[in-house]
């Protein structure tokens, strides 16, 4: 919310090949992440004391206001030869092991750093926080493991790193995993216990898909407080630039089962923002349910995340099953006071995936509440065209009504849980499977799964099916003992429009019993 006044508006158009490009560099951040392990821990030299300030997350709220009144500088770049390293010469730059801050000490936390290079052009300031006192991480020869003489003398010349990492015993009392990453814009990625990396969380969003291009916000200093050996949760500040707005960025983070991340910000806009997105979430869907490949593929489903979910403000829940159109798609949920969304990747069973690489089935879901009142606005939804796994496609963040003003301070609170699936109402069947045919007579065909309908209920449920344009012609819902539910039968017929939304609830006394399923129906996409 904004400090002194509420927010939101607007549906991008165009200028997506802008967009699918960096999307798809913030994709491969997923394949650099297994760089190296830990050991002992940062301590502050005499000369480090010298250089200790004091610090609060009220300093990063004074830096981000200070630096909001001044013009948009850019940050420093890695040199050429470094920006110009191969995706396979990068890899092979390691963190080393008895570099690792507080790896020896009794906190249960530990921290590596991310070396400048490749994709990662940006340089950005890292300090730890002891007793309240910030103390900056230097980088000497000895931080990183490099392939030759060359990278080891650039990357002391720069000094600076390119991101962050975090360890904590998730799932081994006796092995510190990597469960939080900070590298590339404003990019970050949590993981929970069991899970692999996948989708991405992003600091703002500003200008998707607009025609003049998106701009990309960075987080350019890390402040990590160091936990004490009984603490469970560490504390990260992050300070966001940009030549739109600044920020300060307080990650409150809880590693475990599920991992929860506390995001506290407090943007200074230095233009008039007509577009920005909050909480905004990145992801891959090349194909599954409606979505059938384009080509054969022995895997039944490629994805990040497979539906959109949101909790909208009068208490109905939205299910909406992801899609790889044909062309850039743009949908807008408008609301007021949104209790959550987020990306979820519901199926957990390697079966569904047949993916012995990738194993989506530990892809994490990434759930978002907010924690203040985010007022009027509404939640967007791209997804762009894509041919490959390595695209991220998908984007989902908050647009508040009004967009953000000059000079004007605005406060978000929110939480980002790395769950396996969506949060869950008690007792409410939930949709696990849509799908698509064509009827041998007239009409299309699809079908929805949902779990946890008990079969004496089935002749109590009525189908509230409805489609914007054309009609619907048949419905009916028939058990589903395999998965504890029912299947429902929808067909319909578009008639003459090439683009038609579908909207279906299942309803027994007058009150919904899963949440409301929602789908673009689009010729390109679905003959």
């Amino acid at each position: 919310m904004r400090l002194h006044s509420t927010l939101n508006h607007s549906t991008p158009m165009n200028g997506h090949k802008k967009t699918k490009l960096t999307l798809f560099f913030g994709s491969i951040l997923a394949g650099i992440m297994s760089i190296s392990s830990l050991a002992p821990a940062y301590a502050a030299t005499a000369s480090d004391d010298k250089k200790a300030k004091a610090f609060s997350h009220d300093t990063v709220v004074e830096l981000a206001q200070q630096l909001a009144q001044k013009p948009f500088k850019e940050a420093r770049k890695a040199p050429k030869e470094l920006i110009d390293l191969d995706y396979a010469t990068y890899g092979k730059i390691n963190y080393q092991e008895n570099a690792a801050i507080w790896g020896g000490t009794p906190t249960k936390f530990s921290v590596q750093l991310f070396a400048p290079g490749f994709l990662y052009k940006n340089l950005v300031d890292i300090d730890v926080v002891e007793n309240s006192r910030a103390f900056p991480i230097e980088l000497t020869e000895s931080s990183f493991s490099v392939p030759n003489d060359t990278i080891e003398k650039l990357l002391t010349q720069v000094g600076q790193y390119a991101g962050v990492r975090l360890h904590y015993p998730i799932n081994d009392d006796e092995v510190k995993d990597e469960f939080i990453m900070f590298q590339g814009a404003s990019y970050f990625r949590a993981l929970s216990k069991g899970q692999t990396y996948g989708l991405s969380n992003r600091g703002l969003a500003i200008d998707v898909a607009q025609p003049k291009g998106e701009e990309y916000p960075l987080f350019k200093r890390f402040w990590i407080e160091r936990p004490s050996k009984y603490q469970t949760a560490i504390v990260v500040h992050a300070l966001l630039d940009s030549q739109s707005v600044t920020g300060a960025y307080r990650f409150g983070i809880y590693p475990g089962a599920p991992t929860r991340v506390d995001v506290d910000v407090t943007l200074f806009p230095r233009r008039d923002i007509a577009h920005v997105g909050l909480a905004p979430l990145t992801s891959m869907f090349l194909y599954g349910g409606l979505d059938t490949p384009d080509k054969p593929d022995y895997r039944p489903a490629v994805h990040n995340s497979e539906g959109l979910q949101i909790d909208r403000g009068n208490g109905e829940r939205l299910w909406r099953p992801l899609n790889n159109p044909n062309k850039l798609q743009i949908s807008a949920f408008g609301d007021e006071d949104i209790k959550g969304f987020g990306l979820i990747q519901r199926h957990r069973n390697f079966d569904y995936y047949q993916d012995l690489g990738a194993n989506y089935q530990q892809r994490p879901s990434a759930w978002i509440e907010p924690l203040n009142d985010w007022g009027k606005g509404q939640l967007i939804l791209l997804e762009i065209p894509s041919s490959a796994e390595t695209n991220d496609n998908i984007v989902a963040y908050w647009e508040p009504q009004g967009g953000l003003k000059q000079a004007e301070p605005y406060r978000y609170s929110y939480r980002i849980t790395a769950s396996n699936d969506s949060p869950s109402f008690t007792n409410k069947a939930r949709v696990i499977r849509s799908s698509k045919g064509q009827k041998q007579a007239k009409g299309k065909e699809l079908l929805i799964d949902y779990s946890n309908i008990k079969p004496q209920d089935i002749e109590k449920i009525t189908i509230d099916a409805s489609i914007s344009k054309g009609k619907i012609l048949s419905s009916r819902i028939v058990a589903h003992p395999e998965i504890n539910g029912a299947r429902i039968f929808i067909t319909f017929e578009p008639e003459s429009t090439n683009v038609a939304e579908l909207r279906i609830q299942l309803r027994k006394d007058e009150k919904p019993v899963a949440a409301t399923w929602l789908y673009r129906w689009n010729s390109d996409d679905w003959p």
